[in-house]
């Protein structure tokens, strides 16, 4: 469910500074915005040589969007798209319908760039379809008048629809020197870093196999000044496309890695090793343009079922043993303490936030969270906890 659908609950501190009073689990924190699907409102044809008529366009979007298994889809507006007015008519048509068949899936905007002409009749969009919009991703975001782009984008947003968040696109180092300006307003959750623009901005030259580390200084600048914020980062963007998908039933590292060997192409292996290497970087989101990569990069960036198993054991031995707070304890033969523990309820909220941690283990997070002071709460999650 995206986060715009959430309820929230009603929390507070006792005086030891400890989480007191749930409702519900919106105390593990909002939803990420995961596996974002690129997808174009309307298509162009290669066997045809031309574009899709308003009928095909619905047609298909009926076929695919309706059965996505996406965290979220991204309506792009911008680059990827060529028929702008014909695209912004199909999803006043086909938005509503959508978010009927298929209230999981976050709908995301991605909008020209800010006081354009076209970002006029983007914003028209947004206002018209406000009730079906969870997302409007800002391109370009900040370079033509800084911060108060996002500023004025908010102030818009929130006469709207207060729930709409914002996802700016740093697609340039002007974008980058502002980022701590542009995460500071609360719309704001997660940001983009757009690699393909950016590298162009800095002249860089990357290569599908291996933009994570030509780009890293500045992929490890962004993730800083939004760890201090407290705000996501979402992944780049793959441009290899491969011909074999893995099926949904992979859910284990170990299956992954042996679908991969025996069935996996060239590009699917490559763009799993990109995705496990942001996953573990902390990364909240990454965006794919084939579908076929959606089920792949949701295994790298969503804790397993053994995982989430084995910290949930971790974190019971630590409690049974009255270590939460400090002292340390032999799990499995290694020698674990607080910062580990921490690590281990990381691993569940990172499940509930990527929507795949089941009842049990979200009651028995909310029960350690009970546990912690709030401070602690803080240092090891960030995103949205409710304090």
């Amino acid at each position: 469910m995206s986060n715009t659908h959430q309820n929230s609950g009603d929390a507070g501190m006792d005086h030891h500074g400890k989480i007191k009073c749930y409702t519900n689990s919106a105390m593990l924190g909002e939803t990420w915005p995961g596996i974002q699907l690129y997808y174009p409102p309307v298509k162009y044809a290669p066997s045809l040589g031309i574009y899709e008529d308003m009928d095909q366009a619905a047609a298909r979007m009926k076929k695919h969007a309706h059965k996505t298994n996406a965290h979220t889809l991204i309506f792009d507006l911008e680059d990827g798209c060529r028929q702008k007015e014909m695209s912004r008519n199909l999803l006043r048509k086909e938005l509503p319908e959508l978010r009927k068949v298929n209230s999981q899936v976050t709908i995301a905007i991605r909008s020209n760039s800010f006081r354009t002409d076209e970002y006029e009749l983007d914003m028209q969009l947004v206002s018209d379809m406000a009730d079906c919009i969870d997302v409007v991703m800002l391109a370009k975001a900040g370079e033509a008048y800084g911060a108060a782009e996002v500023r004025d984008l908010s102030s818009f947003l929130l006469d709207l629809n207060p729930n709409i968040t914002i996802q700016p696109i740093i697609e340039h180092p002007k974008s980058l020197k502002i980022a701590p300006e542009l995460m500071q307003y609360s719309t704001v959750k997660h940001v983009v870093f757009g690699i393909h623009d950016f590298s162009k901005a800095m002249g860089i030259h990357i290569t599908p196999e291996h933009w994570i580390e030509e780009l890293q200084f500045y992929m490890n600048q962004l993730m800083f000044e939004a760890r201090i914020a407290g705000k996501g980062v979402i992944g780049g963007v793959e441009t290899l496309i491969g011909s074999n998908i893995m099926p949904e039933k992979f859910l284990e590292p170990h299956d992954v890695r042996r679908w991969l060997d025996l069935h996996g192409d060239h590009e699917s292996r490559i763009v799993y090793k990109h995705a496990c290497q942001e996953s573990a970087m902390g990364l909240t989101g990454k965006q794919v343009i084939h579908p076929g990569h959606i089920h792949l990069c949701k295994t790298a960036y969503t804790p397993s079922p053994t995982e989430v198993n084995q910290k949930v054991r971790i974190l019971k031995a630590a409690i049974e043993a009255d270590a939460l707070h400090g002292g340390a304890i032999k799990f499995e033969g290694e020698m674990l303490d607080p910062p580990m523990f921490g690590k281990a309820l990381q691993t569940l909220l990172r499940a509930h936030a990527l929507r795949a941690l089941n009842q049990d283990d979200m009651d028995f997070a909310l029960h350690v969270l009970e546990l912690l002071p709030a401070q602690v709460i803080r240092q090891n999650w960030p995103y949205g906890v409710l304090l």
